[in-house]
């Protein structure tokens, strides 16, 4: 009876995000493309922000969901958070290569040019590399000392967030400075334009989590019927007396 319960209470969660993330993402599609006004200067090429940062930020943490399930995996070679750090990882390179894509085009319609080796692009390049080379990684691991192996790339790798988001303080870049986390600094945005992008990163990460969940409930299942394990997802129901 209190497998079912607890069963019934995940379900519940489960659809409490999906609609969260459901209402937050066409309160974000309002915003962004109706209630916002045009940016000064950039005009309507400015409306790109609204993907583009909250893709960046969802793509950081999923790697700091990967770094939190991979430090087990480093340390004792643990094998349940795998399917977490995988999943994690997947959403944060496709989140990646969506951040690269949407800045190439906001900035070819603001600065002229649709791709510079700058530090900012450079650095992220190479952060979704890293996170390529972890996932590749984790398909090929095999026993403790690959898990941990593994492991240790998923740990080490996080190194790149800060170096992409610090990248345009360091080094002059095209790229503009950071808007809202900027060291030291107020956000230099008009409110209407805050609230909006507040709204856009919180449906991002909320579609992400579902995204991930979902994703990481697969690989669980799918190595558990590997091993010969029935997952708990899969498993039959019992009867119950009324």
């Amino acid at each position: 009876m209190r497998e079912n319960r607890d069963r019934v209470a995940v379900l519940r969660g489960r659809g409490a995000l999906v609609l969260a993330a459901t209402v937050s993402t066409v309160l974000a599609l309002v915003l962004a493309l109706v209630v916002a006004p045009p940016d000064a200067v950039q005009g309507e090429a400015q409306r790109w922000m609204y993907l583009h940062v909250p893709a960046a930020w969802s793509a950081y943490l999923c790697f700091a969901v990967v770094l939190l399930a991979c430090l087990p995996v480093a340390l004792r070679g643990a094998v349940r958070p795998l399917a977490v750090a995988r999943a994690a990882a997947e959403a944060g390179v496709a989140l990646t290569a969506v951040t690269l894509a949407t800045g190439s085009v906001w900035g070819a319609q603001t600065w002229g040019t649709w791709w510079v080796w700058d530090a900012r692009v450079t650095t992220t390049v190479a952060m979704g590399l890293v996170y390529v080379a972890l996932l590749a990684a984790l398909a090929l691991a095999t026993g403790h000392r690959g898990r941990r192996a593994a492991g240790t790339v998923g740990v080490l790798g996080f190194v790149m967030v800060p170096v992409v988001h610090l990248s345009v303080v360091w080094w002059r870049t095209l790229h503009q400075p950071p808007t809202v986390l900027a060291p030291g600094t107020g956000a230099p945005i008009a409110p209407v334009m805050a609230w909006t992008l507040g709204v856009s990163v919180l449906a991002c990460t909320l579609l992400t989590a579902v995204v991930v969940l979902a994703r990481a409930r697969r690989v669980s299942a799918q190595a558990a019927r590997r091993s010969g394990a029935v997952p708990d997802a899969a498993a039959p129901r019992l009867p119950v007396a009324p």
